[in-house]
Formats: C-alpha cells, sequence, structure tokens
C-alpha cells in the first residue's frame, strides 16, 4: 500500500527529532520545557508565515491554524519570550567573512601567500582594522576581535599583533556559540528543503548529497581529509564571488526593494552503520 503524504511527514518529522532530542536530552531539557517551545514556535509561524495582508492576526485564527487553545495561543501572543536573537546571525555572518577574507584577500597574507600576523590599528599597512572595514561591512573592528577571540580562532601574540589560528569561524571551546550555528544553520537547511518541497516553487534551490553505508574505518580518515580540503577551497571561492557582490562589502547603491540573504553549506556526518535504526 502506498504511503500517504501525512504519514510520510510524520515520518520524517520523526527523523528529523531523533538527533535534536538526543542533543536537548544530554543537556537536560526535559518534555515539559521543549513541548513549551514548541508552542511557540508554533504561534511565531501563524504570526510571521501565516497572516493576512490588511487584517489582524487574531487569538482565533492563531487557535485555527495551531490547534492550541484560545487560552493557550492568547497567553503564548502575549509573552515575549526569549525569541530568537536578532544579532545572531549577524555577528556569526559578519565573524565568518572577515575570517574567510584574512585566508582569500592577498593583501593580508605574508611572504609565504598564509594569512599574515596583523596589528589591530596600523598608518603604514594592513591591519585587522582595515581588514574589518575592507570584509566586515558594518561592524566595528573591537565587536569582530572580541568574537574571533571568544570562539577561539585569533590569537594575540606578545607583540601585541593578531593571528589568525582557525580557518574558519567554529566556536572550540564555547557551547554557546556553537548552538547558536545550530539554531541558525539547520533553520537554513530546513528552510531551503521545504521550499523545494512546495509545488508552487518556481525553481527549487540547489539541493545534492553523497552517502555510502558500507565503508570501512581505515578509509575515514583519508574521507575527512578530502573534504577539509577541497570543501574549504570550495567556501573559499564562492566566499570571494560574494562579496564582490554584497552591497555592504561593495558600498553600491542599495535598492530597498530588494535585499536576499544567501547561504551556502558543507556539512559531513558518520556513524557506525546498524541497519536495524
Amino acid at each position: 500500500m502506498r504511503e500517504t503524504p501525512s504519514k510520510a511527514l510524520e515520518r520524517a518529522v520523526l527523523t528529523l527529532l531523533r538527533p535534536l532530542i538526543r542533543l536537548v536530552l544530554k543537556r537536560g531539557m526535559a518534555y515539559g520545557q521543549f513541548a513549551e517551545l514548541v508552542k511557540r514556535a508554533y504561534v511565531d509561524s501563524a504570526r510571521t508565515d501565516f497572516g493576512v495582508p490588511g487584517r489582524k492576526l487574531t487569538i482565533s485564527r492563531v487557535a485555527v491554524l495551531t490547534g492550541l487553545t484560545r487560552k493557550e495561543a492568547s497567553r503564548l501572543m502575549q509573552e515575549e519570550g526569549d525569541g530568537p536573537d536578532p544579532g545572531a546571525r549577524r555577528r556569526v555572518n559578519r565573524a565568518a567573512r572577515v575570517v574567510t577574507a584574512w585566508i582569500d584577500d592577498p593583501t593580508y597574507h605574508d611572504r609565504r601567500g598564509a594569512p599574515a600576523s596583523l596589528p589591530l590599528e596600523s598608518d603604514e599597512g594592513p591591519s585587522f582594522s582595515s581588514l574589518v572595514a575592507d570584509h566586515g561591512a558594518d561592524v566595528t573592528p573591537r565587536a569582530v576581535l572580541d568574537e574571533l577571540v571568544r570562539v577561539g580562532a585569533v590569537d594575540r601574540l606578545k607583540d601585541g599583533r593578531l593571528r589568525l589560528v582557525e580557518r574558519a569561524y567554529i566556536p572550540q571551546a564555547d557551547e554557546a556559540g556553537k548552538l547558536e550555528i545550530l539554531g541558525t544553520d539547520v533553520a537554513d537547511l530546513v528552510a531551503s528543503i521545504e521550499h523545494n518541497l512546495d509545488p508552487g516553487s518556481e525553481k527549487p534551490f540547489f539541493q545534492r548529497k553523497v552517502a555510502y553505508d558500507n565503508l570501512p574505518a581505515t578509509y575515514l580518515t583519508r574521507l575527512r581529509g578530502l573534504l577539509e580540503r577541497k570543501g574549504q577551497r570550495l567556501l573559499e571561492e564562492l566566499n570571494a564571488d560574494m562579496s564582490r557582490h554584497d552591497r555592504d562589502v561593495s558600498g553600491e547603491p542599495e535598492d530597498e526593494d530588494e535585499r536576499y540573504r544567501a547561504m551556502i553549506g558543507i556539512y559531513y556526518y558518520e556513524r557506525e552503520n546498524d541497519e536495524s535504526q
């Protein structure tokens, strides 16, 4: 018997939720707290994505859309709560852009072609401040530096110069930073798949993967190295092209009616294959 779309959706959501539930259980979040967040997400989505132009979103409509009681819908609509941090994505994007530019822009390389150690300020040559001015758009050098030092991407040398120690913006010991990336990156991936599932979408977004389920453990180290080299090279190439067209960086005049955000990500996962799971 052919599976119905409703049943297929339930199975897909359950598959999606399992790693998320594993993550929150490891960090002590019980069902009640998670369920409250799910209710809030339902109300936020109803408010943001299902409003009727020119009409105020009523409690009754939110209740009908979400299946919540009017009492719950009213409570959640009135609560501020700890919603998404509007600056989180911006901080990550700006910091990641500066790291990639440090690697990609020869102005900020040493004689060997590697990212140079930079002074914070300089009147005579490249500096961290000029790097941020060239590639960081409308953020201050101090804000970017504090973020990159916080996540372990930049070290301060004894002479005061700044050294890039990571080729990507990846928080190391900072769990809060990693969790921010969980929220922003996974949301983008799910939104991209949702777009591709929409029959009304004129053109699907690029979505590809390659996977094998009978690889020897001895091969995985080689595979990870291959991905780190070629994946990083591809992202740096894409970053260089995208930055040339980003109006925050290029200084081109901005049409208020046209402002788009585009994201390209590469991820890798491995685990011992258990066909019973």
